[in-house]
């Protein structure tokens, strides 16, 4: 085969998919593998369980955090005009976050603070070391003070989303201290969220009309944007938990009166774009040949390979907070995370990419040419999405190639 793809294997790959959708794992499944030009692509089961609503290539899904390498991009854009540099301080456009102060302890009282050693950069957002990130208490523990101002101050979260504006979103951030000083440790989310407020405030236009028309409209992405319009919503899937206790599936946002059926307050910038597999594999094949798809270029080179190098040190790797394990074989770049070395088959050294909340999954590796696509709607038990399907998924690809 032209891209050296095993058919005895990938059949293999669609018998444990279909599997896992047989068993009640996930309700329905889309894996996609494009290596050397060759497109393999697998569709498996319904869009929605209670319809019985049959899961086609132009269903439309939840990206969660695959809207943060996106973010990213829009952001480079910026960079590479000119209009932001990556080690300015952001306080021009998000005056909000300028002269921070920082918890003398991370579990102490919010009034127990020191000056920021210095400003919070663009770089900071990019590589998510602004100071803060996701917050949410250790399970059986009580909340730190920054945990209970976090959650009252409603800056975060899929249901119910965060009610704020742009404008107030920030205005609430900046009134929180920050957690670590700006440069020191890697923490999750957060940093992609302020990077859609500075590419609005930067680029003079909101910032779903700015994606809409420095990336996907040049790519060809139709169905992408921070909500599924009325003429749409048949295509929206709808989406399940895990539910901790028995393992079932739990309806969690039912396609017919979706959450993302009207435009959200606050565009997260880390988490609500939706998007088609199609869609998204436009914006992936863009990634892998560094930054242009045919006639159009989003990115130059240079841009791309510097989002998809390791920026983190291995002093920030081993204190910053992270699921146990997770930077044992991957770091850190724009956006995306990084395979640094192989403690896998799946763990192709230069392979990035990074998944979401809701099950889906998107790789680019340019050692192998390989792009790799998992379309799902299923939130794991405890929020973690990385059981069933997904946890096989990578492994099912790359035991595909056969040379």
């Amino acid at each position: 085969m032209a891209g050296g793809l095993s058919k005895p294997r990938l059949q293999r790959m669609h018998q444990v998919m279909a599997d896992h959708v047989e068993a009640g794992r996930a309700v329905g499944v889309i894996t996609l593998i494009e290596r050397r030009g060759e497109t393999h692509l697998d569709i498996i089961g319904e869009a929605d369980r209670e319809r019985g609503t049959p899961l086609k290539r132009d269903t439309i899904f939840r990206l969660a955090s695959m809207t943060k390498p996106i973010t990213a991009v829009a952001t480079m854009i910026l960079v590479e005009e000119g209009k932001i540099r990556l080690d300015e301080p952001v306080d021009r456009y998000l005056p909000e976050l300028a002269n921070r102060r920082v918890l003398n302890d991370i579990d102490g009282p919010l009034d127990d603070t020191v000056p920021a050693r210095r400003a919070i950069t663009t770089r900071d957002l990019l590589t998510f070391r602004m100071g803060i990130g996701s917050s949410m208490p250790m399970p059986g523990a009580p909340p730190t003070p920054f945990q209970k101002a976090m959650a009252e101050a409603h800056l975060g979260g899929f249901k119910p989303p965060t009610p704020h504006t742009p404008d107030q979103w920030l205005k609430k951030l900046g009134e929180l201290p920050l957690q670590y000083h700006p440069g020191e440790r890697w923490q999750y989310h957060m940093g992609s969220d302020v990077q859609g407020v500075l590419i609005a405030r930067a680029s003079g236009m909101p910032l779903g009309e700015f994606m809409r028309t420095r990336i996907f409209e040049p790519l060809g992405m139709k169905d992408t944007g921070f909500h599924v319009p009325q003429e749409k919503l048949s295509r929206l899937g709808s989406c399940y938990a895990a539910n901790a206790r028995s393992g079932e599936l739990d309806l969690y946002d039912d396609a017919k009166d979706s959450l993302y059926a009207m435009p959200p307050a606050f565009p997260m910038g880390g988490a609500w774009l939706v998007s088609t597999l199609d869609d998204y594999l436009a914006f992936a094949r863009m990634m892998l040949n560094d930054g242009k798809l045919g006639k159009e270029r989003i990115l130059a080179r240079p841009s791309v390979e510097t989002m998809r190098t390791d920026q983190l040190t291995d002093e920030q790797k081993r204190i910053s907070p992270a699921v146990p394990g997770f930077f044992d074989y991957q770091g850190w770049g724009f956006g995306v995370s990084v395979i640094t070395k192989r403690g896998a088959p799946e763990m192709s050294p230069g392979r990035f990419g990074w998944d979401g909340a809701f099950g889906t999954c998107w790789t680019a590796d340019p050692k192998e040419h390989m792009t790799t696509l998992l379309m799902m709607q299923r939130m794991g038990a405890l929020g973690n999405p990385a059981d069933g399907p997904r946890a096989d998924f990578l492994t099912l690809a790359y035991q595909t190639i056969d040379d």
